[in-house]
């Protein structure tokens, strides 16, 4: 195991997973959103390039996806581990729910000077409201990758609980 990929949907706890894989394996963590996301929300014109450099490590634990610009292809050709954190939805919302509040609240700085705003909760791009509409289908298509032939290079891992992510985490 030393090219980590962790997806899921956002609130599921890929990036703190993939924290902890990277402290116990001692592999850099690259998070896909702190490459994509440039001041002010916008997107950086350099994302490809940067997780092209990313993957042509030799070791490494990625979270995120971003399969629509091309992403996600990059990371899965070079991967070994493809790890899918699959909590509940009721789970997804809560922890979400809580994060979005907490930084917030605090203007934490998350990513190249960006901020969640102060209409997180409610705002009809927010990651509350893109959880729960994409939820269902992620589940679907990251579900759908164990059996994938694109994916099959893969070792794969489907961690739905806290137990799950405790008797991976143990084994490593």
């Amino acid at each position: 195991m030393q090219r980590v990929w962790v997806v899921g949907t956002s609130g599921a706890g890929k990036t703190t997973l993939a924290r902890e894989f990277s402290r116990r394996l001692g592999l850099p963590h690259t998070e896909l959103d702190a490459l994509y996301w440039g001041p002010h929300w916008t997107p950086r014109e350099e994302f490809l390039a940067d997780v092209g450099s990313a993957v042509g490590q030799d070791a490494w634990v990625i979270d995120g996806n971003y399969s629509g610009v091309g992403a996600a292809d990059l990371v899965r050709e070079r991967a070994d581990t493809f790890v899918f954190v699959d909590p509940s939805r009721a789970t997804v919302m809560r922890r979400l729910v809580a994060r979005t509040i907490r930084r917030t609240a605090s203007r934490v700085e998350l990513w190249n000077g960006n901020r969640e705003p102060w209409d997180a909760l409610f705002a009809q791009d927010s990651v509350i409201r893109w959880a729960w509409t994409t939820y269902a289908g992620r589940r679907v298509t990251y579900a759908a990758a164990e059996s994938d032939p694109a994916y099959a290079h893969l070792a794969y891992h489907r961690l739905r609980t806290r137990a799950d992510w405790e008797a991976f985490l143990s084994a490593l």
